[in-house]
């Protein structure tokens, strides 16, 4: 075994790279600082107990019984206040501003008022525009403040407070820069923290920035772009509640994932919102296999909306001549009325809707020929018979002076209003005609057509001619459980063909009705690692918000789908074209800058022409590597992990290789995540272990996984080499 390069013996002394926060420099400035966090000590203390005083009196309220509409649509709004101060026990108050007029203003998760209806609030809501200057204020341009200061708690307890004096004085680059590493310089837990007190301006600018439109950020590796989607999400449900009441969609790119982040948006309190993958966005439907990354980019590619569109107009009847029976007698609807109700029923409709609009328009045909026949038999009897019915008529008209009834079939054979429409509702309703119509115009299934489109050659010739016959040979072979990217395609195609009948919303929560159904139309959608979407998936996503109010995180250096976009104008003009807005995170904040001086080369070798992002915090330990053979790999992997776990005791380790190792490995490493280049995007631990660097280099757009895994440490990055 050879060591190129390590850390010394390869042991570390954490204490020495995890600063807690720094020593006093003087007796005076520990003096200073004991005083400063007992002053904190005592606000946190009246406003826990603000905060337990409102949580007790909304229990209460929630213990009575709702007994109508209005009380138990009040009940919902107290359940949801009560959970949100339930929950705001871990890190109640986390700053604070001191206004160059004098004023004070403590920065919190929730919003509190101090005893008293016309009180000033005690605590300030941190996406409230009060809070702004906390995220956004430099020495450069204060905005009114004297003081920020960074108050660090755990549980009930101050620990430590971090002041930036915003009065004057020129201070470095970042905002916050000491809470900021402090934060970043805690244990990895394996859940993703909420990072309201250290977000910073670039950041706070995306998080609270309109929402009219799509917003693409581009960020690299440790520029919080999580933090970012998430928190986004959070303000603008406060800022904006009627979102609220469609739900927003946060969509990441693997269950994993979702579970990573899945304590930060409880946390803030907010409940109305999904997370998906796209994979799990049809309701019902499951991948139920892998597939070549040719299939998934061939069947990724936008082509594909135009042919399964053309490919159910297809279906629609043609018009032609209608023989209708109805009470024995035969009914002919000509093929120009059938063409003119079905030019009018279809009008952009989807498929089975465009159906129901049809079957109206022809009950509404069939009633007034039925009609029209009553009339022309009337006017053939009545040849003949003038004398009579002139007579008749004398009658009918001493009766209507008497109060009887003078018009409709009983009296002259013709059909009222009142009977035509009632006649509408009897065919409507009748049996035969449904089976008809459904005969004519047939229900379709959306996984029915799918395959009957993918497995047949000529149908993919004639609706997707863009297609190669060597493509369509790959796709006409495919075996029968749908792949992940069929899901975009049924998807696709369930909405061409609209609902048969809408589905019943249940349940308490906007959320819970937003999962079940699939056309459900969300208030925002957030999609973190966007750069993996293909245009197909990209289509999904407008589906459901067609208002286009939508911000996407990802770096596209990073992307390792099947797609080739190496540009965000790339991976979304076959959506938005050019009506979308950029945004960039620049500052790395989470991987040290000894890690970060290694990513250039690598993304040159991926062909990226953007600019890595610049690491802010040292970590002091350089990045080690170990030359081995394969067959000391799992001696090799086991003894660097346990070195890792014990230098990083009370954070996290990750490890990742090649997709064609990591069976062997998990064999002998049960305690660790063991994942692919793929698999761990997003994530983040204080140690990685890098294995075979240059097999994951070997791999699909393998420069792009070499960047990810590069940058999945806080502090520590050791590689296993392979000759």
């Amino acid at each position: 075994m050879r060591r190129n390069s390590a850390l010394n013996d390869g042991t570390a002394d954490a204490s020495e790279v995890t600063p807690t926060g720094e020593p006093p420099s003087s007796v005076a400035e520990g003096v200073a600082r004991r005083s400063a966090v007992a002053e904190e000590q005592e606000f946190l203390d009246v406003a826990t107990a603000r905060r337990d005083r409102l949580a007790d009196h909304l229990q209460a309220e929630l213990s009575s019984d709702a007994l109508d509409a209005l009380e138990r649509a009040r009940q919902r709004m107290l359940r949801q206040q009560y959970e949100e101060l339930r929950r705001a026990r871990e890190g109640l108050v986390f700053g604070r501003l001191d206004g160059l007029d004098g004023t004070v203003r403590h920065i919190g998760r929730v919003g509190l008022r101090s005893d008293g209806e016309d009180s000033e609030p005690l605590l300030v809501d941190w996406r409230a525009p009060a809070a702004r200057p906390f995220y956004t204020a430099t020495a450069v341009d204060p905005q009114g403040q004297a003081r920020r200061r960074h108050i660090r708690t755990t549980g009930s307890a101050v620990v430590g407070v971090d002041d930036e004096p915003l009065d004057g004085t020129i201070t470095a680059e970042l905002v916050g820069e000491g809470a900021l590493l402090a934060a970043l310089d805690q244990r990895r837990t394996g859940r993703m923290s909420t990072a309201i007190a250290t977000l910073q301006r670039e950041q706070d600018d995306i998080i609270r920035a309109e929402a009219t439109g799509p917003l693409i950020v581009q960020g690299g590796p440790g520029t919080g772009k999580t933090v970012v989607a998430l928190h986004r999400v959070a303000y603008l449900l406060f800022a904006h509640p009627a979102m609220a009441d469609q739900a927003v969609l946060v969509l990441g790119p693997s269950p994993r994932f979702l579970q990573y982040i899945a304590q930060v948006l409880p946390a803030l309190g907010e409940t109305a919102v999904v997370s998906a993958t796209c994979d799990t966005l049809l309701p019902g439907i499951r991948v139920g296999r892998d597939e070549s990354r040719l299939l998934a980019e061939i069947k990724g590619r936008a082509l594909w909306q135009p042919a399964l569109e053309n490919y159910v107009t297809s279906l629609l009847p043609r018009p032609r001549e209608l023989k209708l029976r109805w009470e024995g007698e035969f009914y002919v609807i000509t093929a120009a009325t059938v063409a003119q109700a079905l030019a009018s029923a279809v009008q952009g409709r989807p498929y089975h809707r465009a159906r129901t609009a049809f079957a109206e328009q022809l009950h509404h045909i069939l009633a007034d020929a039925v009609a029209e026949q009553r009339e022309a038999l009337m006017d053939e009897m009545e040849e003949g018979f003038e004398d009579i019915l002139a007579r008749v008529d004398r009658g009918m008209q001493h009766d209507h002076h008497v109060g009887v009834r003078s018009t409709g079939s009983d009296v002259d054979g013709l059909l009222s209003e009142e009977e035509v429409e009632n006649l509408r509702y009897r065919i409507a309703e009748n049996a035969t005609i449904a089976r008809f119509i459904e005969a004519w115009w047939p229900t379709l299934d959306a996984e029915t057509l799918l395959r009957d489109l993918l497995t047949d050659r000529t149908l993919l010739a004639r609706f997707a001619p863009q297609l190669s016959t060597e493509e369509i040979t790959a796709v006409s072979a495919e075996p029968a459980p749908w792949a992940s990217s069929d899901i975009p395609l049924l998807d696709a195609l369930a909405d061409l063909l609209g609902e048969v009948e809408a589905p019943q919303p249940q349940g308490e929560f906007v959320a819970d009705h937003a999962r079940r159904q699939r056309d459900w139309v969300y208030g925002h959608v957030v999609i973190d690692e966007a750069q993996e979407l293909s245009e197909m998936q990209w289509h999904m996503v407008l589906r459901r918000c067609p208002s286009r109010s939508i911000t996407a995180v990802g770096d596209i250096d990073q992307a390792e789908a099947a797609h080739r976009h190496t540009t965000w104008a790339q991976a979304v003009q076959a959506v938005f074209g050019d009506r979308w807005t950029a945004a960039e995170l620049t500052i790395c904040y989470r991987t040290p800058r000894e890690v970060m001086d290694l990513t250039e080369p690598v993304l040159n070798k991926a062909g990226s022409h953007n600019t890595p992002p610049r690491a802010v915090r040292s970590s002091g330990i350089p990045p080690w590597a170990v030359t081995i053979t394969p067959a000391e790999l799992a001696g090799a992997a086991t003894r660097a992990v346990r070195q890792l776990q014990q230098r990083w005791h009370g954070g996290t380790v990750g490890v990742i290789a090649p997709a064609d190792r990591i069976a062997a490995l998990l064999a002998v490493l049960s305690d660790v995540p063991v994942l692919t280049a793929t698999e761990s995007k997003g994530l983040e631990w204080d140690a990685t272990l890098l294995i075979d660097p240059q097999g994951i280099a070997t791999e699909p757009r393998g420069w792009n996984g070499l960047y990810v895994a590069l940058t999945r440490c806080t502090q520590e990055l050791g590689q296993l080499v392979l000759t």
